[in-house]
């Protein structure tokens, strides 16, 4: 099980319940889920998220390599710690993972990939990089710390030293920025502003409780689950995997098919879907009973066909049940969600559902 053993102490301490998630023993809710989702939407929280896998790529031949596996165009971090999202695609065009690229000095990129994949993706790329002489080197050395909400780039660059503060209250979104053996970034997986703080794990247990003596809450896993899904973000396994595509996953945006010289890993399957038109797309869903919307849910789509929740919560913010689900392409207005036997009626929408604090959906 991987840990790392000053964070896990320090959670222990803090009264969190732990669970094994993508082979980590990592914090679910420190106490009241539902609160600490609020403190994200209304202050600020830190989530331990040192499960991610951060490798970093380097070598004369690192932009060829990631040209071709990346479906997004690494051409557009054009500035030294940008930041790209992105998926990593197989030749039939499905995705084997969704992660974040980051431009770092000279010929370096750093990659931000999930938890669950990190030994396919690690195989992956490192079979492609092989002939091309590119190194990777996992950063298993390295925590991660997500301080999202409101108020949570203000209380962490409080703890910074001054030029510190300076350059990272100076980061617009999806840029980041080296502060010694430290990489802080403005991103995040709530739909609030904030960082993700890549430091030496030694420095994550005394970082998170100055965060909380800043005034940040401990968040666990929970709440950050609720929190992506109103902000409408996919989770990979859920909304997403090696059997589906980014055009039917509400991820057509992270397609570059711009330039068109740029062979891409996907980018034939991907163009002969585009020209026929996919058959299937991701919605976003409003259940008004109330009962809670979960994975795996059949959804009735009226005189076209079914389809399935992908992913299902209670949404803290709406105060109603919200979901994620593929259905038929054509399928518009309203369908009907199966809950235990019974039919229940449920809106479509667009996501988000909540941004900024701000609920987008009636």
């Amino acid at each position: 099980m991987g840990r790392h053993t000053c964070l896990y102490d320090l959670h222990v301490a803090l009264g969190a319940r732990m669970v094994d998630f993508g082979g980590w023993d990592m914090p679910v809710a420190y106490g009241s889920q539902i609160e600490e989702h609020q403190a994200v939407r209304n202050s600020a929280g830190v989530f331990d998220v040192s499960h991610m896998c951060i490798v970093d790529v380097a070598g004369a031949r690192t932009r060829e390599l990631l040209s071709r596996l990346l479906a997004n165009d690494i051409g557009r971090l054009t500035m030294v710690g940008k930041a790209l999202y992105t998926c990593m695609l197989n030749d039939r065009g499905g995705v084997i993972d969704d992660l974040i690229v980051y431009r770092m000095e000279g010929d370096d990129f750093r990659l931000v990939v999930n938890a669950g994949t990190r030994d396919k993706d690690m195989a992956w790329i490192g079979a492609h990089a092989v002939s091309l002489d590119v190194r990777l080197l996992e950063r298993r050395d390295l925590a991660m710390l997500a301080v999202q909400g409101p108020q949570a780039r203000d209380c962490a660059a409080s703890l910074l030293a001054y030029d510190g503060s300076r350059s990272v209250m100076a980061l617009k979104p999806f840029f980041g920025t080296r502060l010694g053996e430290w990489f802080v970034a403005r991103t995040g997986y709530t739909g609030e502003d904030g960082f993700e703080i890549m430091l030496p794990a030694s420095e994550a247990g005394s970082l998170w409780q100055r965060l909380n003596g800043a005034g940040a809450r401990s968040c666990g896993l929970g709440a950050r689950d609720t929190l992506r899904l109103e902000a409408g973000m996919n989770l990979y396994g859920n909304d997403m995997d090696e059997h589906t595509n980014p055009l039917e996953s509400g991820l057509t945006w992270t397609v570059a098919f711009d330039p068109p010289e740029r062979d891409f890993i996907g980018r034939a399957a991907l163009e002969s879907i585009r020209a026929r038109g996919s058959h299937s797309k991701l919605i976003g869903l409003v259940l008004d009973e109330r009962t809670v919307l979960r994975s795996h849910q059949r959804v009735s789509v009226p005189g076209i066909g079914d389809g399935e929740v992908t992913s299902g919560t209670f949404s803290p913010t709406l105060g109603r049940s919200i979901g994620l689900a593929r259905v038929p392409s054509a399928t518009h207005g309203s369908v009907e969600v199966e809950v235990r036997g019974r039919l229940l009626p449920a809106r479509v929408v667009q996501p988000p559902f909540v941004r900024h604090g701000k609920v987008l959906v009636q």
